[in-house]
């Protein structure tokens, strides 16, 4: 029976890394796979899911409000597929998250979707509170804050290193831009008055 998957965590945990392994196992046995991701993400070049570790392949990509049941509907046209991954999930609109449900559900194709939990101050971006509300199965990528506990949010650095506590939800951006910390130690980069 399919399901609808949400692995998720903050920047730098290896979820595209996960995503790729997974896409591969499939592909090693004969299975095919199909690969999303956002439009919007061009760091590794439009339609490509990079890890940090430098593997990578070629996606598809959505874009904002396309109507995903069609377009993987289409692509099951064109011949089987064992299951569909969604890189930059938080990406996602809450209609794009229930289309991927009907996919499940409608057409018995698992997806499993990769992407943040929350934004750097803290806030579930829209795909990702759909998901923790639709997914059938939510799985935590781990990573690790400086001090050695788990890492479970993200600060915005600005170029000259420091924090910055106000700013557009969505920036696209790396090692460069987003360290992840524990909770502690994020409450005391973004200031403990912050919220």
């Amino acid at each position: 029976m399919a399901k609808l998957y949400f692995h998720y965590s903050t920047m730098n945990a290896g979820k595209s890394t996960v995503l790729l392994q997974a896409s591969h196992n499939y592909n090693e046995r004969g299975m095919a796979t199909f690969l999303l991701t956002a439009q919007m993400d061009t760091r590794a070049g439009e339609g490509t899911i990079a890890s940090r570790i430098g593997i990578g392949s070629p996606a598809d990509t959505f874009a904002p409000a396309e109507d995903l049941f069609a377009k993987i509907a289409a692509r099951l046209d064109a011949g089987p597929v064992v299951c569909v991954f969604i890189d930059e999930a938080q990406f996602l609109d809450e209609a794009q998250v229930w289309q991927l449900a009907r996919v499940v559900d409608d057409l018995n194709v698992p997806v499993m979707c990769y992407g943040l939990r929350v934004d750097f101050q803290g806030k579930l971006f829209p795909g990702s509170a759909a998901l923790l509300a639709l997914a059938d199965e939510m799985r935590e990528v781990r990573t690790i804050c400086h001090c050695g506990k788990k890492a479970t949010m993200v600060v915005r650095q600005a170029p000259d290193g420091s924090v910055l506590t106000e700013g557009a939800q969505v920036q696209i951006g790396g090692n460069e831009t987003y360290v992840s910390l524990c909770r502690r130690h994020w409450r005391e980069a973004m200031g403990d008055g912050h919220r």
